[in-house]
């Protein structure tokens, strides 16, 4: 008796072909992890040249005061009972801080990464209250009023372009470098004031008005912190992409082609700190708020989001090389399945390398025509009908279209992602109804 072979089960192989495809799907998943780590190592290297050239021109700045500052001296035991003197100092916080700022960022370049600088214009003003200018519970003569000082706290000094003078009251001062020693401000300029105790006990002066002017550079951002008991800032600028952070948005704004004008009022009631304390026991920078001058395409970022759908891009499309072989009778070999699924991986290195010089859109362009041609182009050679290789076309071109406008959409980007998917699916689905597994 003649042996006979017995013909292979055809849902056998449609079952081993699918696993197979899903095994390939998975280990596609490993080339986009690698491509992401790609775009941390190139933001990274995007924030070395940030910090590259802020350390030439002058880092992000915090503008902090003017705080006035009163050293006084207490006593003390110390465990061997011996009284020592102890130095210390009470800060005061002004009445009154406004602040009128005129931003003007410029783009500098290192290598292919944008950076922004600015240059700035500050008018400071305000008023201290001299009757809140006391330190409890520390006799008068214990005070050195006569070693008073005005600290304003800066966070790059390499900033500053030119002399600040502080205008105090009808006297004018030079600041000089340093903070002063009190650990308030760690870093800024600083100068001793005239302080008469008799006046602070005098009800016909009761305020001192101060102010100062200054040209100030620095890198994206550029902050204030509301030391005022009521701290009102201004700022305007031509740049037309800002983003407003910090402990407080504008309470007005106005963004347009020409730039932005924003402003900002503050109460002492809504910060953490008070308007007079001794000793050091407050982080001020912790309110402080202004403008973070952003680059509008954050490259790195889409191409981030984008990558992200890997899995889906290569899921649909398999998806669809399998109906068409199913419904056509079109066999693929499996090399196929893996050499698309390779060249749908290229173009995440193809989007961030073209996005590092163009413009994103026009990156994503010109890397999905690139994919998409070479896709349907390969598939055509075996497919050899013009009606299945422009439905590859249409529906490749039309998922990179929809993966588009998603990340583009980023209130609307979870909404749109799902009522696309659905729609997907449905139509997934309502073809495999065609599909027959029997088919020998």
């Amino acid at each position: 008796m003649e042996n006979q072979i017995k013909p292979v089960n055809p849902k056998m192989n449609l079952f081993i072909k699918a696993a197979i495809i899903f095994g390939l799907i998975v280990i596609l998943m490993i080339p986009t992890l690698l491509i992401m780590g790609l775009i941390s190592e190139r933001e990274q290297r995007q924030q070395e040249a940030v910090y590259e050239v802020s350390s030439k021109w002058a880092g992000q700045q915090t503008l902090t005061g003017p705080i006035l500052s009163v050293p006084y001296y207490t006593y003390y035991t110390d465990e061997n009972q011996i009284v020592r003197k102890r130095l210390d100092y009470a800060t005061f916080l002004p009445e009154d801080l406004n602040a009128d700022c005129k931003v003007f960022p410029e783009k500098r370049h290192r290598g292919i990464y944008e950076v922004v600088v600015y240059n700035s214009d500050i008018s400071v003003s305000g008023k201290f209250s001299l009757k809140e200018i006391v330190v409890p519970d520390v006799p008068v003569e214990q005070v050195m009023y006569d070693k008073a000082f005005v600290s304003l706290g800066i966070n790059d000094l390499r900033g500053l372009q030119k002399q600040v003078t502080l205008n105090w009251d009808s006297l004018q001062y030079q600041f000089q470098p340093g903070a002063g020693g009190n650990p308030v401000i760690y870093s800024g300029i600083s100068t001793p004031v005239k302080m008469n105790p008799e006046e602070l006990n005098d009800t016909t002066t009761a305020t001192i008005e101060f102010t100062a002017n200054m040209q100030l550079k620095g890198s994206e951002k550029l902050y204030f912190v509301p030391v005022g008991k009521q701290t009102l800032i201004k700022m305007n600028s031509d740049w037309k992409d800002p983003s407003f952070d910090g402990a407080f948005l504008p309470d007005t704004s106005n963004i347009a082609e020409s730039g932005f004008v924003a402003e900002w009022s503050v109460l002492n009631l809504n910060r953490n700190f008070p308007q007079s304390w001794t000793g050091n026991n407050y982080n001020l920078e912790e309110s402080a708020f202004g403008v973070y001058l952003i680059v509008p395409a954050d490259n790195y970022l889409k191409s981030s989001r984008s990558i992200k759908y890997a899995i889906l891009v290569i899921l649909l499309t398999f998806i669809v090389f399998f109906f068409i072989e199913m419904l056509n009778n079109k066999p693929m070999h499996v090399l196929s399945y893996a050499l698309v699924g390779a060249a749908l991986c290229v173009f995440y290195t193809l989007l961030i390398s073209i996005s590092e010089y163009l413009n994103f859109g026009y990156a994503y362009l010109i890397a999905s025509v690139m994919t998409v041609g070479m896709i349907t182009t390969y598939v055509h050679s075996f497919i050899k009908t013009f009606k299945l290789t422009m439905l590859v076309f249409t529906l490749l071109s039309l998922l990179y279209l929809f993966i588009f406008t998603i990340i583009q959409l980023q209130d609307y980007a979870l909404l749109m992602g799902s009522l696309g998917i659905f729609i997907i699916l449905a139509i997934l689905m309502y073809f495999s109804r065609k599909i027959s597994f029997d088919k020998q």
